[in-house]
């Protein structure tokens, strides 16, 4: 996920935002954050393949209960809390955003009580961590103390690889420890390189060579580091299918 900035509302043309169908799809779509999202999913499931028993149902269970908390929950609420007004335009209002963060917390939280109750009750920890999390940062609780690059890479880069390793085992492990803290380390890269590139993008027309130079590079580490986490959990993911 990316944070908020204040220089322009209007997010539509962020590189993760696509050019093609209505306002409202492009703006739907952008919401999610696919890339960033997938990163979050990716560590999650990175955290399962550590388990020497792997059960495949909890790590598609844990991944869209990722979906669902943060694609969907934490950036709708995230454009509620934002310091620019309306950050994806008038497409949504207020009651839509809260209607759908509402509904897809909801549903996350259903699914992961279901396992809580029948197969892991410590996963409820890190639930409810990440559940302050979804609010404190997102809706900038507390003066946003909690909305800064470092608590964003414990929340959205750390955690998730616990709630993966979690959710098999219902205990935690030495070895994921270091797992855990080098996603938390891509994601504070990610976070490092999408704040100044936000605002040279919203910018728009009025930079000069040197910025739009500046501007490509953060993209280029932008779609590198997400692409590779992404490959990455890919690529545990068929060693443990198929090695």
């Amino acid at each position: 996920m990316a944070p908020d900035d204040p220089v322009k509302p209007d997010r539509g043309s962020e590189w993760f935002v696509p050019q093609f169908g209505s306002a409202r799809f492009r703006r739907a779509v952008g919401l999610l954050f696919l890339p960033y999202t997938a990163m979050v999913i990716s560590f999650s499931v990175m955290g399962s393949m550590f388990a020497r028993n792997l059960h495949w149902d909890r790590v598609a269970a844990i991944g869209f209960i990722y979906f669902l908390g943060l694609g969907v929950g934490a950036h709708a609420l995230d454009a509620l809390g934002s310091k620019a007004k309306k950050p994806w335009g008038d497409v949504f209002g207020k009651r839509q955003l809260w209607f759908i963060a509402g509904c897809s917390l909801t549903a996350a939280y259903l699914i992961a009580a279901y396992y809580m109750v029948r197969f892991v009750p410590n996963l409820l920890f890190i639930a409810l961590l990440e559940g302050f999390f979804v609010f404190a940062y997102n809706l900038e609780w507390f003066g946003g103390r909690y909305h800064n690059d470092g608590w964003f890479a414990f929340s959205w880069g750390f955690l998730p690889v616990l709630a993966g390793y979690m959710i098999q085992t219902n205990t935690l492990s030495v070895a994921v420890l270091p797992v855990a803290l080098s996603m938390a380390l891509f994601s504070l890269v990610e976070i490092k390189a999408s704040r100044p590139y936000k605002v040279l993008k919203q910018r728009g027309s009025s930079l000069g060579e040197t910025d739009v130079s500046l501007m490509t590079q953060y993209e280029a580490i932008l779609k590198s580091i997400s692409l590779g986490v992404i490959m990455l959990g890919v690529g545990l993911l068929l060693f443990r299918l198929f090695g």
